[in-house]
């Protein structure tokens, strides 16, 4: 079979479609509910504000948009988010392309990727991790441009800038991917001095920081209270001496563990594991500091304050280790092995799936077994026997309060955990366990 560029570009698209495809039905068939994360999105969009209390605002903005258009149509917050991850496949697969001027080892620079739990088990459940995805990509490509034109562009400058605040919006470990870049750039400008300083490289800061300001003032407004819970999360302030060496160390297995598939799947692809590193090549630099150097500033971060990283936390880090891997070992891929790669790559594409299938239809007690719709029912007819308003305000932890938010017909606005004072403005209330729903 020859490779020709409309064959990887049909292939490319078959890909892409299926993944879709499978990635949206197989929750939708097999989920009741709605994954937490998902409906603690929906929840915060319902009362939009420039952040809440655990994370930037950004992840509750694109849900908030779909449910205006879908509403409380779950099939519809499983295709967002593999849009995001698809987003961020369409700029892996472009960079690769830019990177290696061959559409074949693009393509299977995106591929192998699909392998990693982060881009298929994970997907369904739209978070602030899959949120990052496409800005993450975005921030990277356009990076790229800049690293390589010998004359920088200000939009170039311009989407690096507006799309890093996006990703920062997001989720603030975003901030792991923009100190890589902003290194690499230093290390070439004042310390390899092969590149000149620009001042067009300001403009990415002051773009970055612009678009921040409504956020750095909520967050001025409102305590800090996203940067308080992220270190939390961390188990920074039960931190022991041995914890700096015992979190790394499981920070570290857990990559490799998670890297299997992809590492079965590359070692499918070449004849033989032969590395040669040459650090003045300008294309492995470049791709050192947006795949490796992240994760060796994650892995310090460990090492030195002790605290605790959680998996899921990784999921925007290995978008391109498949661009990565496919360059170190470029000279060593065999075209003749493209069918063993072919095979195990549809097993793996397969398998995932089917074990995502497995285990929502065999376990009962996972938050997607919830019986949102059924409570929300229950509750509404409840709220019709004593009241003839309209339910319009909810109060409650997200995951409670949220369901009914979502479930409700009349869409409630989510107002935080119960409190007396709250309640005390409502015309009319009703509390159910430890939620309450009322009209203002």
């Amino acid at each position: 079979m020859t490779y020709n560029t409309r064959n990887i570009n049909n292939i490319y698209y078959i890909f892409i479609i299926t993944h879709l495809i499978f990635w949206t039905l197989v929750p939708t068939l097999t989920n009741q509910n709605l994954p937490l994360d998902t409906i603690e999105a929906l929840a915060w969009g319902s009362n939009l504000d420039w952040g809440f209390n655990k994370h930037p605002p950004m992840s509750a903005f694109f849900p908030e948009i779909f449910f205006q258009i879908f509403g409380s149509q779950d099939w519809a917050y499983y295709l967002l988010s593999q849009i995001f991850v698809l987003i961020s496949f369409f700029y892996v697969f472009k960079f690769s392309k830019e990177i290696f001027k061959n559409d074949l080892l693009g393509l299977i620079s995106v591929l192998l990727i699909e392998t990693i739990y982060f881009y298929n088990f994970t997907t369904p459940e739209f978070n602030v991790n899959i949120c990052q995805l496409p800005f993450w990509s975005l921030t990277v490509y356009f990076s790229w441009k800049i690293y390589n034109s010998k004359e920088i562009k200000f939009l170039d400058c311009f989407l690096v800038g507006l799309f890093a605040s996006f990703g920062f919006l997001s989720k603030y470990l975003f901030v792991y991917l923009l100190a890589s870049i902003d290194l690499l750039f230093i290390y070439l400008i004042f310390i390899r001095r092969d590149r000149k300083f620009d001042f067009k490289y300001l403009i990415t800061v002051e773009v970055f920081l612009i678009a921040l300001v409504p956020h750095f003032i909520w967050l001025n407004n409102n305590e800090f209270i996203t940067i308080t819970y992220g270190l939390a999360r961390t188990g920074l302030e039960q931190s022991s001496l041995i914890d700096h060496i015992k979190f790394p160390l499981i920070f570290f297995i857990k990559q490799v563990g998670l890297l299997i598939p992809f590492l079965i799947l590359v070692w499918l692809l070449v004849k033989k594991i032969k590395l040669k590193f040459n650090f003045k090549d300008k294309k492995l630099l470049f791709l050192i500091a947006i795949n490796i150097l992240p994760i060796i500033l994650m892995f310090l971060t460990s090492l030195v304050i002790g605290s605790k990283i959680r998996t899921m936390w990784m999921t925007p880090f290995y978008l391109f280790f498949g661009t990565l891997f496919v360059y170190l070992f470029q000279a060593q891929i065999n075209i003749k092995k493209l069918q063993a790669f072919a095979v195990g790559f549809i097993f793996f594409f397969f398998l995932s799936p089917i074990l995502y299938t497995y285990f929502s239809i065999s376990k009962d007690n996972k938050r997607t077994d919830y019986p949102g719709k059924e409570i929300a029912i229950k509750t509404q007819y409840a709220w019709d026997q004593q009241f003839n308003s309209k339910i319009n305000v909810v109060y409650g932890d997200e995951w409670n309060a949220g369901n009914l938010s979502y479930h409700l017909t009349s869409r409630p606005v989510w107002g935080g955990l119960v409190v007396r004072k709250k309640l005390d403005q409502l015309k009319d209330y009703m509390c159910l366990d430890n939620v309450c729903v009322g009209s203002k």
